[in-house]
């Protein structure tokens, strides 16, 4: 139980958070000391809450094997001077290391055993004599957290899902814990270690998991009483204070990724059923849903677009909605009407009249779907006539000819049906009216 937490902030945070909740802090490590990390697991340097008192804890007597004479001096006095004056107790953070070594240990146990202690029940507390004995009585401490995970089991353990477990107020979680410093044999080193007390689960977390660390409230009595150096020996009083949380708990699911210790993501802490959460596979599939709106949309507006077309109206998007109109012949009605749309296949072209790469001036005649009267000549930059204009240019629109008469014989303009090269005959130097209209 209780075998990963979270602790992904600075250790000058978390100070600032204790001594807001009352908790003062007279020392603290530097922010490199202890790891941030949101996938804290056994073997990790976390951070511990606890009075300053000598290695040996609190009260007489040490079980040191080998100190100078002054350091002993030194804790000697420290630890006098708390019994005497209570008030006067300081109270420190401190990196240790998660997975207590008990005193005795002469050599570095490996990582097997060290996870057989990163958890003391309760309830194997409330015996006399254990492995937890002088730890219990001299060594209380508090394990600053942001909130823990578990594993629910499902398919009779074959299958297990993450869930993160934190305060619902977001405040640090304060875990009872119990800390030891050990020598090795030959070693001048000191190795400061912690573990977490658990308990029976509350009511939230029944479904989860049949145990829970013990949280003890920020500030509360019951953290004065834990830490206080005065009461060096085990009593009911502090029996009493290892009960599962009465607060309210934030727990759901997270990311399968946190299973792996070398995991570390602030995404760890977020509900995988989350909007915040990128990998969360609700929201790929609502993206998908209004990226697929978005496509509908597209075609009921390009269908109508189409319908239009059709009916042989050119469907215009510039500001003002201008169309281009030529006027009707067939009607007394001289209002302007949208000009018919000519498809460039139509035409032999081979480019598409909206393409980027389309002169304006060649594909303005289209749009307005009139007749190209001139244009800038491209050789001389003169104003070409608009039969020449076809040869230059290819999307100039053929001049329509007027439609011819059944039956009827076509009369020149400008000739009076004489034979061609032979003058027109004059009478008194004037050409009479009556034979211009035989």
């Amino acid at each position: 139980m209780c075998g990963r937490y979270a602790l992904g902030i600075r250790a000058s945070f978390v100070r600032h958070q204790l001594q807001e909740h009352d908790m003062p802090v007279e020392d603290a490590p530097d922010d490199a000391d202890v790891r941030e990390t949101y996938n804290f697991a056994p073997g990790n340097h976390g951070l511990v809450y606890r009075a300053d008192v000598p290695d040996y804890g609190a009260g007489g007597g040490h079980h040191e094997r080998e100190q100078d004479s002054e350091d002993a001096d030194q804790e000697k006095h420290s630890a006098s001077t708390q019994l005497e004056d209570p008030k006067e107790t300081r109270y420190k953070l401190q990196s240790m290391k998660w997975g207590l070594i008990p005193f005795w240990t002469k050599r570095n146990p490996d990582y097997g055993t060290v996870m057989r202690t990163i958890n003391a029940r309760d309830d194997s507390l409330a015996s006399k004599g254990g492995m937890w004995n002088t730890m219990k009585q001299k060594k209380r401490c508090i394990v600053i957290a942001q909130g823990f995970y578990e594993w629910l089991k499902k398919s009779g353990g074959k299958e297990k899902i993450p869930h993160y477990v934190k305060r619902k107020d977001e405040q640090l979680m304060c875990f009872a814990g119990l800390w030891d410093c050990v020598q090795y044999e030959g070693s001048n080193e000191k190795h400061y270690t912690y573990t977490i007390i658990t308990t029976d689960s509350n009511k939230q977390l029944t479904f989860l998991h049949d145990r829970m660390p013990v949280i003890l409230e920020n500030g509360s009595d019951r953290i004065r009483t834990w830490l206080d150096p005065s009461k060096s020996e085990w009593s009911k009083d502090l029996q009493s204070l290892l009960k599962p949380f009465e607060g309210e708990l934030d727990c759901y699911p997270v990311s399968r990724d946190v299973g792996k210790v070398g995991n570390n993501s602030p995404t760890f802490i977020v509900p995988v059923a989350s909007t915040d959460n990128k990998n969360n596979i609700a929201n790929f599939f609502s993206n998908v849903k209004k990226s697929t709106q978005g496509e509908e949309e597209k075609k009921q507006v390009n269908a109508q677009e189409e319908e239009v077309k059709d009916k042989g109206f050119a469907v215009e998007h510039e500001k003002g909605e201008a169309r281009t109109t030529v006027n009707h012949t067939s009607t007394e009605d001289n209002a302007p009407l949208p000009a018919p749309v000519i498809e460039p296949s139509k035409l032999g072209l081979n480019r598409d009249l909206g393409s980027d790469n389309d002169d304006e001036s060649t594909a303005e005649p289209l749009k307005r779907g009139g007749l190209k009267r001139e244009h800038p000549s491209e050789d001389h930059g003169e104003l070409a006539p608009a039969g020449k204009s076809l040869k230059t240019e290819p999307y100039a629109l053929p001049t329509k000819s007027p439609e011819k008469t059944p039956n009827k014989k076509r009369r020149s303009a400008t000739k009076n049906g004489t034979v061609k090269g032979s003058p027109a005959k004059r009478t008194g130097g004037s050409q009479k009216i009556t034979n211009f209209y035989k």
